[in-house]
């Protein structure tokens, strides 16, 4: 009887101590927010904050996401908590600014031609008709509508960045203005060897459709401030005032990405020497911390096919093609490209004297070299470049972010408006101009009269990701790369991939016996001769038994790896499963008492 009562006071205790818990949690946890992963991945990074807080009149973030026709889904329903999760940190932070609504778009209900409304992509899961919508829509205060179609997981890393650029185009929903300074044809022009106009580049195009381009002559002697961003293309012979012009307009917060050629095979005239940067861009550059030597760079690596001086194929050292493996993948200037052409590209260094952040975004492999550009342009056949061609083992950059602190490359000391110095620019030096031409990126066909272009390469994309990144506020551009909520147990792949090693020795040594085995086994039966090839000798009777009872032991081996690994796992489990039901817990109610205890502790006007 008396057990009984025990155990029932223990049943009661235990709910009134899980009750307790739970009213103390509410109460003085409630706006704490405790982000215990590696990467941070539940906090807002700063510039996603300054962001948020300039917001000045009230946005609506609609998130959509279908919860039924994922319930045999765990990993995309956990990667839907945690960009929920993320949402709801922009709104904690917005001070009210921020609308967010959770939305279960069903099949044919409202909400679902909602999410059609703003144009996410519904996802087919199932022959029998059923479709995800896994997106984001917002609106702000003059209806501007801006959508994030679908969040796909391999994405994750830039999460946040997207979230952040969509909440940036709300606040300012006017297409940005970029500058453009340009000594190669980009906007088109006339042939003289035809004697026909010729189109503006494909790549210019694109540009002028999404912002609002201003052609800037290169004798230049200001910037306005309502241009967002410069953008350079091989200048020529710039004038002091127009490289004052531009050094100040980099250090009083505007964005460059300057594009530039040891050898620009579209320029006009064609170039009888290689492109010298004049000595203003030079001290320019320098002055960012940035060198470009007077070279163009072979690459064996990335070397692409093309035909020969007699027709045959032979790899092209100077006309690469960079494939993801060679871009940083981290930077959201390269997510999502597959193949990026270049050709007679320069490379770009970093001083030794430089106080700037230096960035790679392309790089080459390291099977290559930088040539002279001389011999590059005399090359009658691309075969004779590998004639010369000697590897360094280096790998070279031939594009770079710079960031950081920087000093004007002018002394102007009776100017009292003339700014010295900078805490942080934001650069990007791509040296080849050649990726921006047709040739390199597109084909382009006239059916009916209509302009039908089909890219075969990625060069459009790098440059508009380029343009959309560094055309956001400095906090925008600081959003980077974050890491991944899908994280494997660690400890787990290390037990397996060593058991797996074992269990790989194991099944050599196997595979060596059984081939003893057999040596054994052909000797003996030749010593038989051709007559008795189908009776076994005693010998070949004990050899075959050995090697079935071999096999046996060998299995049972196998096994008992297979078993042991196992083992392990489950044991790593169970001690995952105590510390996540028990140990946890325990150690939050200590916290809980001992602040509790504390503020009984305290005067009361603490």
């Amino acid at each position: 009887m008396k057990r009984n009562n025990y155990s029932i006071m223990g049943l009661v205790l235990l709910l009134v101590f899980f009750l307790a818990f739970n009213l103390l949690n509410s109460s003085l946890f409630d706006r704490v927010r405790i982000d215990l992963t590696e990467n941070g991945l539940y906090t807002l990074s700063e510039g996603s904050k300054a962001i948020v807080k300039d917001i000045e009149e009230p946005i609506n973030l609609y998130f959509f996401f279908s919860q039924k026709v994922t319930k045999d889904l765990p990993q995309l329903r956990n990667y839907a908590e945690r960009v929920r999760s993320l949402l709801e940190e922009y709104t904690a932070y917005a001070g009210g600014q921020i609308n967010l609504h959770i939305i279960d778009p069903e099949p044919f209900s409202e909400a679902e031609e909602l999410a059609a409304g703003y144009g996410l992509q519904a996802v087919p899961l199932s022959l029998g008709g059923d479709e995800l919508y896994f997106g984001l829509a917002g609106t702000n205060a003059v209806d501007t509508q801006q959508v994030i179609p679908f969040f796909r997981p391999e994405q994750e890393n830039f999460l946040e960045y997207e979230v952040s650029k969509l909440i940036t185009t709300l606040v300012n929903p006017e297409a940005p203005v970029i500058g453009v300074i340009s000594g190669l044809p980009i906007q088109g022009g006339y042939n003289m060897q035809t004697q026909q106009p010729r189109p503006p580049w494909q790549i210019y195009q694109q540009i002028s459709q999404l912002y609002q381009t201003r052609m800037l002559n290169q004798e230049i002697e200001s910037i306005d401030d309502d241009i967002d961003l410069l953008l350079m293309v091989q200048p020529k012979a710039l004038s002091d005032k127009s490289l004052l012009a531009i050094d100040q307009y980099v250090l009083r917060g505007g964005k460059l990405i300057l594009f530039v050629d040891p050898l620009a095979e579209l320029a006009e005239p064609p170039p009888p020497m290689p492109y010298v940067p004049d000595e203003g861009l030079k001290k320019l550059l320098t002055s960012w911390g940035v060198n470009l030597p007077e070279s163009v760079l072979m690459d064996a690596g990335n070397a692409l096919t093309v035909a020969g001086a007699q027709g045959q194929p032979v790899r092209h050292l100077a006309i690469l093609g960079l494939q993801q493996q060679v871009m940083v993948a981290e930077d959201i200037i390269t997510t999502g490209l597959e193949l990026v052409n270049l050709s007679t590209s320069g490379i770009v260094e970093q001083t030794k004297e430089s106080t700037t952040v230096f960035e790679p975004i392309l790089q080459s492999s390291a099977n290559a070299m930088l040539m002279v550009p001389q011999l590059v342009q005399s090359a009658r056949d691309p075969a004779d470049l590998q004639k010369n061609f000697s590897p360094t083992g280096q790998v070279y950059s031939m594009a770079a972010r710079i960031s950081g602190k920087v000093n004007s490359a002018f002394a102007e000391k009776d100017n009292e408006e003339h700014i010295r110095q900078a805490e942080n620019v934001h650069i990007l030096v791509i040296a080849d101009t050649d990726l921006l031409s047709d040739r390199l990126w597109v084909q382009v066909q006239s059916f009916f009269g209509q302009q039908v272009i089909s890219p075969f390469a990625d060069n459009a994309s790098l440059v508009i990701n380029a343009l959309d990144n560094f055309t956001g506020s400095a906090d925008l551009i600081s959003v980077r790369s974050r890491g991944q909520f899908s994280r494997p147990f660690i400890v787990v792949e290390n037990l397996r991939r060593a058991a797996e090693e074992r269990f790989q020795d194991t099944e050599k040594q196997l595979q060596e016996r059984l081939k003893e085995t057999q040596q054994q086994l052909n000797e003996l039966q030749q010593q038989n001769g051709e007559g008795n090839q189908l009776l076994l000798s005693p010998e070949q009777n004990q050899a075959l038994q050995r090697f079935q009872d071999e096999k046996l032991v060998i299995r049972k081996q196998l096994r008992d790896v297979r078993h042991q690994l196992d083992k392990d796992i489950e044991q790593l489990g169970t001690l995952l499963k105590l510390v996540n039901i028990a140990l946890i817990p325990l150690l939050v109610v200590i916290v809980v008492l001992m602040l509790k205890m504390f503020r009984r502790r305290s005067p009361k006007g603490i």
